[in-house]
Parts: structure tokens; sequence; C-alpha cells
């Protein structure tokens, strides 16, 4: 298996299948972890140097910190639903409380926080929705904490591919503290397949090759994205879901694309306006 792919375990005595810390992935800024709560069980965390954004991928939970709780909170029973999440930012120096009312998927991302913003909900209704590609690069895309929100560090998104699609395409890096051109972030897919049999493909290459992976992704993979250019393709029959966390040392996602490729948006949207 690629380095770069963190698979999903059996739920430990916390619900967590899968835990990504600035450690184990190499790098400096970006943490990740899922779990997986049965009805009424009951997962509390300190939240020390770090901000979290908790997204409810599945399920429905009441949710505490230390300034606020917010009660029955969730909505879609599945990601493939397609209807925007719940969501609570948490900032660092606190703890969160989650408390499935029913079973639930909870991503948790991470990264460096100053206690600069207060805890607070994001509702589907304050999630960004939007189209972007055409034709066969088209994909939807839910803006759960981007950089117009307030944050320290984090930045999450989620991507819903069509099969047949592909997304993050043209391929696109964003490995560079050269603002304004490109910033430095470093970034972790995490990824759900519909059906959950099928798989995904994922590339992650650099310019120089250096580091160039074609890696087969299956439901509940992480991909970690260190450098380089990383587009995803979603095979004929298979919806593909993915949730992106994005860190680095500004928080904004100046990115550059691959100019090899950078002609495929331009002729897809033409093609689309035609």
């Amino acid at each position: 298996m690629s380095r770069l792919i963190v698979p999903s375990q059996q739920p430990d005595h916390e619900g967590n299948v899968l835990r990504v810390t600035p450690e184990s992935a190499g790098w400096g800024y970006v943490g990740f972890e899922v779990y997986v709560l049965r009805k009424g069980q009951t997962l509390r965390k300190e939240t020390g140097n770090e901000e979290a954004c908790l997204v409810l991928l599945s399920g429905k939970a009441t949710v505490s910190t230390k300034q606020a709780r917010w009660k029955h909170i969730g909505e879609r029973m599945n990601v493939f639903e397609k209807t925007p999440p719940y969501s609570v930012y948490v900032p660092s120096d606190d703890f969160y409380e989650v408390a499935a009312i029913t079973d639930l998927e909870l991503a948790v991302c991470l990264a460096p926080g100053k206690g600069t913003y207060p805890s607070r909900l994001i509702a589907p209704k304050d999630v960004g929705i939007e189209m972007r590609g055409a034709g066969n690069i088209e994909r939807k895309i839910h803006n759960i904490l981007p950089e117009q929100q307030p944050a320290d560090s984090l930045l999450v998104v989620e991507v819903f591919t069509p099969e047949g699609n592909w997304s993050s395409y043209p391929p696109h890096k964003h490995d560079q503290d050269n603002l304004p051109y490109e910033s430095y972030l470093e970034e972790t897919y995490y990824h759900k397949i519909n059906p959950d049999y099928g798989f995904a493909v994922q590339r992650v290459y650099t310019n120089d090759r250096s580091l160039d992976e074609t890696m087969i992704v299956k439901n509940s993979d992480v991909v970690l994205v260190p450098k380089g250019y990383h587009p995803v393709s979603a095979p004929p029959g298979y919806e593909v879901y993915y949730l992106n966390v994005m860190a680095g040392p500004t928080r904004t996602w100046k990115f550059h694309n691959d100019p090899d490729h950078e002609w495929v948006m331009e002729s897809k949207l033409a093609t689309k306006q035609s």
C-alpha cells in the first residue's frame, strides 16, 4: 500500500477508526480523525493547542463546548444524500463533547489554533454550495469552512464527484509559500464511495516526479497530500465523495494548475457555454 494512504480500522474504545497527526504524516499543520459512535455513545476531547472543525458526516448528535451546547443537530444519514452537513467550530484551549443521538460518523479536522474565535455552529444554511468545472470534470462543492469564514488555520470543504467524472482537475498544487501566487497548504482527502465496495483513483505528483504515485483508494481511506498535484477520478458506476482538510502558515487557498493540463478547464467551460 502507498505510504500516502491511511486506511480506516475497526473502532477502538472511543469509536476512533482513523487518525492522522502531523507527526504520523511527517508534516507540520494538519490533523484528521474519524469516529464511528453508536447511538448513546459520548466522545469528549480537549482541543489543547489545536482548533477543531467537527463535521457530522452522517447521523445526529448533541455537541457541547465551553461556550455553548447545540442539541439534536444533524440531518443527513448518508453523505451521498448530498445535503450540506452540520459542523461545529471549536477553538484551541477548549473541549468538545459529542453525544450520539443516532449512530454517527464524525470527522474531526485539526490544525494549530490561537483561540481567536469562539466556538460556533456551522449549519447547512451557512455552507456555500457551488458547481465547479463542466462536462466530465464537473463536481459539487460544499464550502464548510472557507477562508471567508473565521478560523485560525483550518480550511474545510467536501466534494461530490459523479461517476465517470474527474475532480481536483485540472491538476493543481499548493505547496509553495509564495504569496500572492501560491500558498503552502498540507491536505487530507477522506474518501467515501457509493456503492461502498467500489474505488476511486487518485494521483499525487510533483513537477520533477520525485513524488509520483497513482493509488487505488477504497471507501473510508484517507490520502495524504504533502505536496504536488492531486487529481481524483470516479470510475463509471461509482460516485466519489471526499472531505478535504487544509492548513499551512497562511490561511489562504492560492493554487497553481499544472500548465500541461490547464487548457482542459477552459475547453470544457467553452463547450458548456456554447
